[in-house]
């Protein structure tokens, strides 16, 4: 019985490793995807006049970081 009762237990924890890694995955995607609208933002505002290059660099960087750290797996909607 105390067999079965570890198995149980090792597969509870492993699924649960599972949920917390899926959600740190779909978090650095919306974090990302959030970078890039930031961009695309920055830069649309830049074209137009009311925005400057400073805070179309500066939202690029972040993105750079971003994708550094996280890989770019938002990108291609992974």
């Amino acid at each position: 019985m105390a067999g079965f009762l570890d198995r149980a237990k090792e597969q509870a924890q492993s699924a649960l490793n599972q949920g917390k890694q899926k959600v740190d995955e779909v978090q650095q995607q919306r974090a990302g995807n959030d970078l890039l609208k930031r961009l695309g933002a920055a830069y649309y505002a830049e074209r137009r006049g009311s925005g400057t290059p400073d805070a179309t660099q500066q939202a690029l960087s972040a993105l750079e970081a971003h994708i550094a750290t996280h890989g770019d797996g938002f990108l291609r909607g992974v």
